[in-house]
């Protein structure tokens, strides 16, 4: 049987060919019947060497036909800087490229990879035609690689508009040798640049030092041979290009400039981008996006990356542009290429793909008061207020109008312009009417029609934004801290913050929550591993930062700063996943967000005539390193805050490396909880620890600041008396019924290593384990430590918060007793057991609890004297004095934390209430009183407020009072030293008299009854110096002063 022949595979690989071939074509009917393959004879030598040079012939006859005409038009179209910026092997490469696609007679759509000698990898993309977005596409279709990043780009368009034809260069050329002094390119550049220093040059470049010899040469050593080469042909170029690298180097910054290209046709312009510490090709595609959607056509282009040592590098972007037929706004376009660094992709896809005559500013304003509302509602429902949702019925079709009228009015209210500005009332009530009307009018949807008239209120409740900065590099709103209630009607909040400022930016969003006008408290970073937990992240932010805020104003009591928190949520998922690319956005969240605060709190000539103020106050805040923030990031806050003009910069951010006091080096934390333990023992256990054995367990393992500290602390304090029963962490368990042993606890302290490297060859034969979290069971061995183990003290010092709470109270408890694992616990770590279950471990079981908020807070008494310090010495002061300083201040740490748990356990026995409802009762006494004085100094004579400054001396360090307290009203601000007299005098008062005493004063006399007490413990101080030289027995001597330093103040307050 004769098989039936099929048709050839034309594409080798290809499987199952069909009638229509692999190109649409169908195969003469003759194919069929003939042999599989018949298109040569298969028996005959000579025929089958005659058929195949008659078809090499054919086609070199075809192929050198079409060279022919393809290299005359490839030289006459092809623009000359094409053939000054490409080596020759490359244009050989794309002329027999462009010849075959030609000769196929195929489209010209072709991707071409390549390797460089020295390895770097070139993509050559050829597409037909030059139409807006060709290099946009190509830019999109280009893969990442983070090991060698796009370092250099060659853009063109034939001169007849057939074809595109872009080089994309990936890695760095490795530079071994100086470039010589006397090349022609070098020379070329020295000589413009003598020229403009000499003030002889025709172009209208000013002198600058820049520009001098050493200067230039020295900058010249970064740049690529290829770009001199280039460049030099153009020096005017080249220091127009140097002017804008120095411009932003060392920042976040992104420089433009737009010239019209005259020699290049009319309505073309050459467009220049300079973009500090960034991802070349990201610089790159949003350059492009931006350029497309204003429907400009990208004639050539050319990128390089400048080294900029510390600060990474800065790219360099220059595109000849054609403008479009119907104009456009250049300022417009510099400002919008300028903010594409740092616009949100939300955002992006908002005024680029959906709503291009939205706008940048439009945009960011719509997206970002969308995030603002996940916060706020997500609360109530989370699935009808996701933030995807919440942003779809915002941006829906039939809505949209109605947000770029929200939009619209944000800008006019705070435009710079007066004459432009909508800050009447009654002009800004009747446009809110006017939108409102439309919106009732237009919008069905019950939640849409709330979110938008949301809008409108976000409108109403900011006090100041940042929208006009022209150099801004997020979108930041200082808020009416109401907004944040979901329904006015309804409070939610037990007490209303001070002020509330919120950043949208670029895969971030940032809340500063603060309790009163002058404020300290850490940044945190919130990274979720997942997208659904980054939602779920994004609806509790705000409700965290103001959690952690509250506690610190509760903490805050003996210092003059209130209590405040940053949290800033950061998206790293969708990254390329590796640690680099996490890093780097992470480092680019927190410079965005501080400087965005930086934008709304300082006071200078920029910002006076950029921010509308509708608040009026100077805002004064500081803040500290917390969660994944590094000293990096610290330094750079520090300098950048110098750079923007705030009063004190060293003190804006704590825990700088050298004038900085390390929380964990020194155990500040750790000092305060050891005391509180020790009174705890002492007053609830009634055990001596310092005689008597006693046992604890701790979470937070001996590499962590806080439980490795302890461990230390403890281990120091009461030796051999103590017994360590268990201790968690991150990486598992170890627990021991003896006591795990000390020495190999403070090798991993010392080592800084997890508890999983303990030793299990130093545990006792008794039942003691190491248990790792690389298996289910070591997980719930970790995890039920706390609960498990029987210990007469647990102290927290690590651990997510709310590990405790109501729902798993009771596994603290013994089962077969119901009695408490442990009679106390001391709270290290903040919110580990949450108010409900303190209370019903109380109210159950008797367990005394210390609350965060009084025992750990000797972290934030040092970071208040750090920045007292950046205020008043120099860096090199501190750093000189350092020693003597930290000890001064981890003794008055320890003794404000004994004045407070002793205080604590009286007042206890006085309200016959738990702890943690003392711990908030003396909080907020010593707050009253703090809020009364500060007020009440403002009403005072200059020279009645000095007379209350020793006060302020006695809170501070010694060393620190004696070096520097002279100039104390030269460089602290006036509020700060208000607050600090005002809240020595009222944390003295309520620690020596108790709470009952401030709540026995009415409001409106507690300042003035604060202040003659003042005067009166003066006295009884003289009295008391007087009877030290009377003669009588010591022992009644030393009785009657005992009584005088107890009581005689407030004594004297009735003879007053």
């Amino acid at each position: 049987n004769e098989k039936t022949a099929v048709p050839p595979t034309i594409i080798p690989g290809s499987q199952n060919a069909n009638a229509y071939g692999s190109l649409g074509d169908t195969y003469p009917q003759h194919l069929y019947n003939a042999p599989a393959t018949a298109w040569q004879a298969e028996h005959n030598a000579d025929v089958q060497r005659v058929t195949q040079n008659a078809m090499i012939y054919e086609l070199t006859q075809q192929q050198a036909s079409t060279i022919q005409n393809v290299v005359p038009w490839f030289f006459k179209n092809m623009p000359a800087s094409y053939f000054r910026q490409v080596p020759e092997t490359f244009r050989m490469d794309h002329i027999k490229a462009i010849a075959s696609i030609r000769d196929a007679n195929m489209d010209l759509y072709l991707n071409l990879k390549s390797h460089s000698h020295d390895g770097r990898v070139i993509y050559t993309f050829i597409r037909p035609g030059t139409q807006a977005g060709t290099l946009l596409s190509m830019v999109d279709e280009l893969p990442y690689d983070e090991e060698k990043p796009l370092s250099r780009l060659h853009a063109f368009s034939a001169l007849d508009d057939s074809m595109s034809l872009n080089m994309f260069v990936y890695g760095n050329k490795q530079v071994f040798e100086t470039k010589p002094f006397d090349s022609p390119a070098v020379q070329n550049i020295l000589a413009l640049a003598a020229e403009v220093q000499a003030g002889t040059s025709s172009t209208d470049i000013e002198p600058n030092p820049i520009f001098e010899p050493d200067a230039l040469f020295e900058y010249l050593q970064k740049c690529s041979d290829n770009y001199l080469n280039i460049i030099s042909r153009n020096p005017e170029r080249f220091l127009r290009q140097r002017l804008m690298f120095e411009e932003v180097s060392g920042t976040e910054g992104s420089s433009v400039n737009l010239d019209e290209a005259a020699h290049e046709g009319k309505k073309h312009y050459w467009v220049d981008v300079a973009v500090a510490n960034t991802i070349p090709q990201v610089a790159l595609q949003h350059t492009c996006r931006l350029l497309y959607v204003q429907n400009f056509d990208v004639k050539r282009a050319r990128l390089d990356v400048i080294d900029d040592g510390d600060n990474g590098s800065v790219t360099l972007l220059r595109l000849l542009v054609e403008e479009p037929e119907a104009g456009v706004d250049t300022r417009l376009l510099c400002q919008e290429i300028k903010r594409s660094k740092w616009l949100d992709n939300t955002t992006m896809d908002l005024i680029f793909d959906r709503y291009p005559w939205l706008g940048v500013k439009r945009g960011e304003i719509i997206t970002g008061m969308c995030s603002l509302m996940h916060s706020i509602f997500a609360k109530e429902n989370p699935l009808v207020y996701s933030k995807g949702n919440i942003l779809e019925m915002v941006t829906h079709p039939r809505t949209i109008g109605h947000a770029a009228k929200i939009a619209d009015l944000f800008l006019d209210r705070f435009h710079p312009d007066p004459a432009q500005r909508c800050s009447d009332d009654e002009a800004l009530a009747a446009r809110i009417e006017d939108i409102t009307k439309g919106i009732e009018s237009d919008v069905e949807n019950t939640v849409t029609i709330q979110l938008l008239t949301k809008m409108l209120d976000i409108v109403q409740h900011t006090y100041k934004t940042n929208v006009y900065m022209q150099n801004r590099y997020s979108l930041g709103f200082r808020l009416d801290p109401r907004i944040m209630e979901p329904n006015p009607e309804e409070k939610i909040y037990e007490e209303v913050p001070y002020g509330i400022l919120f950043a949208h930016g670029r895969r971030f969003n940032g809340y500063h929550v603060r309790f009163r006008d002058i404020a300290r408290g850490g940044m945190r970073l919130v990274t979720p591993a997942t997208v659904e937990q980054y939602a779920l992240e994004s609806a509790r932010q705000f409700d965290e930062a103001y959690g952690l805020a509250f506690a610190q104003q509760l903490k805050n009591k003996d210092i003059p700063e209130g209590g405040s928190k940053a949290v800033c949520l950061i998206d790293t998922n969708n990254l390329a996943l590796t640690a680099h690319s996490k890093d780097f956005v992470m480092r680019k969240s927190v410079k965005a967000f501080s400087d965005t605060i930086l934008d709304l709190v300082v006071d200078t000539e920029e910002t006076r005539a950029n921010i509308v103020d509708y608040w009026g106050k100077k805002e004064v805040l500081y803040l500290g390193p917390d969660e994944q923030v590094i000293p990096e990031d610290i330094n750079w806050i520090i300098q950048q805050a110098g750079r923007r003009g705030y009063g004190t910069p060293a003190a804006f951010m704590s825990s700088k490396p050298k004038a900085g006091i390390n929380h964990k080096e020194f155990g500040v934390t750790s000092e305060g909880v050891n005391v509180y333990l020790d009174v705890a023992l002492r007053q609830t256990l009634g055990i001596d620890p310092t005689k008597d054995s006693f046992s604890v367990k701790l979470t937070g393992g001996p590499d962590g600041d806080v439980g490795g500290n302890e461990i230390k602390i403890l281990i120091r304090e009461y030796g051999d008396c103590v017994k360590i029963l268990g201790v968690a962490d991150h990486s598992g368990c170890a627990e021991d019924p003896n006591g795990l042993d000390h020495s190999e606890l403070l090798r991993l302290v010392n080592e800084g290593l997890p508890i999983a490297s303990f030793d299990a060859k130093k545990l006792s034969d008794d039942d003691g384990a190491v248990h790792l979290v690389d298996s289910e069971e070591g997980v719930k061995a970790r995890n039920s430590m706390h609960n498990r183990i029987v210990a007469d003290a647990f102290l927290p010092c690590g651990g997510r918060p709310n590990t405790v709470d109501i729902s798993n109270y009771k596994q603290f408890l013994i089962p077969e007793t119901g009695e408490p694992s442990s009679r106390l616990i001391v709270e290290g770590a903040n919110l580990f057991v949450t108010e409900g279950a303190r209370k019903a471990l109380h109210e159950e079981a008797g367990v005394v609890i210390v609350k965060d908020s009084s025992a750990n807070k000797g972290g934030v008494i040092t970071s208040s004297y750090e920045i007292i310090s950046a205020m008043l010495l120099s860096e090199e002061a501190f750093y000189e004095n350092k020693k003597q300083i930290v000890e001064e201040v981890l003794s008055k740490l320890r003794n404000m934390a004994k004045m407070e748990a002793e205080l604590l356990f009286r007042e206890g026995k006085v309200y016959d209430a738990p702890l943690p409802e003392v711990s908030k009762i003396i909080s907020n006494s010593i707050n009253t009183a703090t809020d009364a004085l500060t007020a009440a100094l403002d009403t005072l004579s200059k020279e009645d407020r000095e007379q209350l400054l020793p006060l302020f001396r006695a809170h501070l360090p010694t060393t620190i009072a004696d070096l520097a307290f002279s100039d104390v009203q030269q460089k602290v601000p006036e509020q700060y030293i208000k607050n600090a007299i005002a809240s020595s005098l009222a944390s003295k008062m309520v620690y020596k008299e108790g709470t009952k005493f401030i709540d026995a004063q009415p409001k409106e006399k507690l300042a003035s009854v604060a202040l003659k007490y003042v005067r009166k413990e003066k006295e009884v101080a003289q009295l008391m110096d007087s009877l030290r030289e009377v003669d009588m027995p010591d022992e009644k001597k030393e009785e009657i002063l005992r009584l005088l330093d107890a009581g005689g103040a407030r004594t004297a307050l009735n003879f007053a």
